[in-house]
């Protein structure tokens, strides 16, 4: 199963303009898993994939290991590239 990760956190602008076009990428795309990580409620989730920046996308194949990131506002075609690649 090909994940991402989208880190982002609640006080956070460009996040909240990420989310819709994450979420409709998990609706849209068979075989990929969403997860969202809060950074101020998970820093440690954060820490392991050396987030410094927000929003940040991680997208990890199917052994797990990164196969893209995005930081920064990412826009739909780009998120939906990287993910079609690995899958």
């Amino acid at each position: 199963m090909v994940q991402l990760i989208d880190f982002y956190a609640e006080w956070c602008g460009p996040c909240k303009q990420q989310t819709p076009i994450v979420d409709e990428l998990g609706e849209d795309i068979d075989g990929l898993e969403i997860e969202k990580v809060d950074v101020d409620e998970n820093q440690e989730r954060a820490n392991e994939y050396n987030v410094r920046s927000l929003p940040t996308l991680v997208i990890l194949d199917n052994n797990g290991d990164i196969a893209e990131q995005f930081i920064g506002l990412t826009q739909r075609e780009d998120l939906e590239d990287a993910v079609n690649s690995v899958l």
